[in-house]
C-alpha cells in the first residue's frame, strides 16, 4: 500500500487495462499548447497592485489549477506499476532559478484543492523566499541530493534502490514529501528567464502526470465571424500529460474550466464550490 495514494478500484475498464501496455510515463506522454488571453490577467493584476497586493502570471495559473483539481479530480491521480492511484494531497512542484546564479532548484508547495487566490499567494511567495537564497544549499530535496552525490558509490546503487521502492510502494512518506517529482503537477515559468514555452517530458520515476512550461508572450492569429484575421497577445502553456490517468475528453473539458479562470480571474478569489466531475 503506498503513502500517497490511494488504488483506484472503481476505474473504466480501458483505465485497468492500458497501464499494461503503456507500461511507463514516457509511453503515454500526449502534449498540447493553451493559448490563454493575457488581457483579462493583466487588467486584474493591475487591479490588485492598486490594492497593494501583488499578483503574478504564475500565481494566477497555478491559483486556476488548484481550482480545476477540485473540479476535476482526475487530475490528481497517478500511475505506477501499473496500477492507478488517488493522490492523497496535491503538492505541486515548481522550478526556480537562483538570483545570480546559473544554476536551478525544484521543490514543492503543498495546496488544499480549491484555495482562493489569496492563500495561492501566499504560499508562492513564501517558497520562492526560501528556494531563491543565495545559498549553494537551501531546500531538502538539495540537501539530500547534495549528500548523496558526496558519498562515494551511493548515487550509482542508491538511486536504483530508491526506484524500486517507488514502484513497489515502499518509499518512506519523508522521502516523498521532499522529492519534487512526486507531485501533481510539475511547473517551469520559462518567461522568467525569456524563453519560449516548451514541451517538458514526464518522469518515469516519481508520480508526476502533468507538467506545464509557461513561455513568452506572444501573438496568435484567429478568425473573426466576418472572416477577419485578429491578433490575440497570449500566454502559451505547454502541457505534458500522461493519458493514462484519464480521458482526452476529461483533459479537454478539465482545460476549457482552466481557461475559464483565466479569462476572469475574480472567480479566484473564492474556494471552489462548484460541481465536481468523476
Amino acid at each position: 500500500m503506498r503513502k500517497d495514494g490511494l488504488k483506484v478500484k472503481d476505474a473504466e475498464l480501458m483505465y485497468l487495462f492500458v497501464p499494461h501496455i503503456m507500461k511507463e510515463r514516457n509511453d503515454a506522454m500526449n502534449m498540447i499548447t493553451l493559448d490563454i488571453p493575457v488581457e483579462p490577467m493583466h487588467k486584474y493584476i493591475n487591479e490588485k497592485r492598486r490594492e497593494n497586493f501583488h499578483v503574478s502570471h504564475l500565481s494566477l495559473f497555478l491559483a486556476a489549477y488548484v481550482q480545476v483539481i477540485a473540479e476535476f479530480p482526475l487530475l490528481n491521480r497517478f500511475v505506477v506499476n501499473k496500477t492507478i492511484y488517488d493522490r492523497t494531497e496535491t503538492p505541486i512542484a515548481m522550478v526556480t532559478l537562483r538570483p545570480g546564479d546559473n544554476d536551478s532548484t525544484m521543490s514543492k508547495i503543498y495546496f488544499q484543492p480549491g484555495e482562493d487566490i489569496f492563500s495561492v499567494c501566499k504560499k508562492i511567495d513564501d517558497f520562492i523566499a526560501i528556494n531563491t537564497a543565495n545559498s549553494a544549499v537551501t531546500n531538502s530535496m538539495d540537501k539530500f541530493m547534495n549528500l548523496v552525490v558526496k558519498i562515494p558509490g551511493l548515487l550509482r546503487f542508491g538511486v536504483p534502490i530508491l526506484m524500486w521502492m517507488d514502484k513497489h510502494g515502499l518509499m518512506p512518506k519523508k522521502i516523498i514529501d521532499l522529492s519534487p517529482f512526486h507531485a501533481s503537477m510539475t511547473v517551469t515559468n520559462l518567461a522568467s528567464i525569456r524563453t519560449n514555452h516548451i514541451y517538458h517530458h514526464i518522469y518515469n520515476f516519481g508520480t508526476t502526470s502533468v507538467i506545464c512550461a509557461l513561455g513568452n508572450l506572444r501573438y496568435v492569429p484567429s478568425v473573426n465571424k466576418d472572416g477577419q484575421i485578429k491578433l490575440t497577445r497570449c500566454m502559451p502553456i505547454g502541457v505534458v500529460m500522461d493519458e493514462r490517468i484519464c480521458s482526452g475528453h476529461y483533459f479537454s473539458r478539465a482545460f476549457r474550466s482552466l481557461q475559464k479562470y483565466l479569462l476572469d480571474p475574480h472567480l479566484l478569489e473564492k474556494p471552489f464550490s462548484g460541481e465536481i466531475h468523476m
